[in-house]
């Protein structure tokens, strides 16, 4: 996820470091910096060779092209001292009274960091792996090859840890995710859509990436049709089906079903937002009907004769109140930044999945035999062989079937979630009176609560 700004915490959830360092010091100690380039070089592969190059290429960048492999290492080395005695002054050392600044940094790392000696058999045995991999391509990088393992355990495992860390590679926040799948105080959506309600979003709030969940998608697949068996005729394509099919539609849910819940009633509200918007209040038809409803207002406003002659209930209840509809509407509709990220994310999904399901070769094959070209003919999907090959396996055709009887029960979880979201909008809308959020509110919640009795609910 490249969330390196947690790699302090990991340290200590680990147990990476003593009991009695604290997560400042960690954090003080430079170690998200170091980590996070090595992080990023391991990733890339190609063992030490490429790693040395690309190390080169970034001094060079850094320091100046015009300078020779020693000089290279000279400014790294007098960049890095510099860096050290920074982090010495940070913390109160007087960095003149330091004779060695690094086996000083070098003292006080190893009473920061205490690594299990599991750690060293574990990188030692990846370096092993590493160089077999190396020696059949220069560019193989084991973290890569362990990520297809990553999704196929983050996918299936429901513990707690296991989840936080699926909803961290997914771009989600967890701690707002537990409460908005949860059903005790807080109802399900609800804990989600709070900071867009209120306005406390920010550009950094969580929002699912829809690269990361097609990439770990598709990891997820490899692994599972690489460990049920040798791909012959299709089976280990079949297996990836099946674990699909009950990830996403097994009753007994999943965290990855959770999620998709969750993100699908979170973009249902965000759409429905947006098309009451620009129907009630963008379009042309809307913004006709408030300037008429407007227009009494304003002659009573022109004409101080005409206005005291109206008794003031009167006056309010048919002038004024209607004339204020139009800006209730727009307020009560206006798009929070949560709204744009989940719009923003259905659009990148979206364009996502259509270059993969769109079939170019029958658009073009079409157009060819048309006067207009293909620009009036709809792109259709495409069914790769691996799918054929699925859906004509009985058993495999069979088990999907099976599986699809519970869309209702999702169908219903996602309704539910969304009249929730509506309920806690409305009870927090500054534009609404007291009353009429009240009955609002409750109105959702009933229509969630019908929709998703209360003995369905998760505990």
């Amino acid at each position: 996820t490249e969330d390196y700004d947690s790699i302090p915490q990991d340290f200590i959830n680990l147990g990476f470091s003593p009991e009695d360092v604290s997560l400042e010091r960690l954090q003080s100690s430079g170690i998200t910096e170091g980590l996070s380039f090595a992080f990023r070089q391991l990733s890339q592969g190609g063992g030490p060779k490429k790693m040395q190059e690309r190390v080169k290429e970034e001094f060079k960048e850094r320091y100046g092209t015009d300078l020779s492999d020693s000089e290279l290492r000279d400014a790294a080395r007098a960049d890095m001292l510099e860096r050290m005695e920074a982090q010495l002054a940070s913390e109160g050392v007087d960095v003149k009274g330091v004779t060695n600044v690094m086996e000083e940094m070098s003292r006080r790392n190893r009473e920061l960091f205490a690594l299990p000696p599991y750690v060293l058999y574990v990188a030692r045995a990846f370096s092993t792996l590493e160089g077999i991999g190396l020696s059949v391509d220069e560019n193989y990088a084991i973290i890569q090859e362990c990520y297809p393992y990553l999704s196929g355990r983050l996918f299936t495992d429901r513990s707690p840890r296991a989840k936080a860390a699926l909803r961290a590679m997914l771009g989600l926040s967890d701690d707002s995710s537990a409460a908005a799948l949860s059903y005790g105080d807080v109802s399900p959506g609800l804990a989600a859509v709070k900071a867009g309600v209120k306005g406390q979003a920010d550009e950094k709030a969580a929002a699912l990436s829809p690269k990361k969940l097609l990439e770990m998608t598709d990891n997820f697949a490899s692994y599972t049709a690489a460990t049920a068996a040798v791909d012959r005729d299709g089976e280990g394509r079949t297996a990836a089906a099946k674990e699909f099919a009950k990830l996403l539609l097994d009753k007994e849910g999943s965290t990855l079903q959770e999620i998709l819940v969750e993100e699908a009633a979170k973009l249902g509200d965000a759409a429905t937002r947006s098309f009451l918007r620009q129907a009630l209040v963008e379009s042309a038809f809307a913004k006709t009907i408030a300037s008429s409803l407007r227009a009494p207002k304003d002659a009573l406003e022109r004409s101080e004769q005409l206005s005291s002659l109206l008794p003031e209930d009167l006056k309010r209840a048919v002038i004024e109140r209607p004339a204020d509809f139009p800006r209730l509407v727009d307020e009560l509709l206006h798009p929070t930044s949560e709204d744009e990220r989940l719009l923003s994310t259905a659009s990148e999904l979206r364009e996502a999945l259509g270059g993969r399901l769109e079939n170019g070769s029958l658009r073009s094959a079409l157009a060819e035999n048309l006067s207009d070209g293909a620009s009036i003919i709809p792109s259709v999907p495409d069914i790769s062989p691996g799918l054929r090959s699925i859906a004509s396996d009985a058993e495999t055709r069979d088990f999907v079937l099976e599986q699809l009887s519970n869309v209702p029960s999702l169908g219903r979880r996602v309704g539910a979630g969304l009249f929730r979201r509506a309920a806690y909008r409305a009870m927090n809308s500054p534009a609404l009176p007291e009353d009429a959020r009240r009955r609002l509110s409750d109105a959702n919640n009933r229509v969630a609560d019908a929709i998703e009795p209360a003995a369905t609910k998760k505990e």
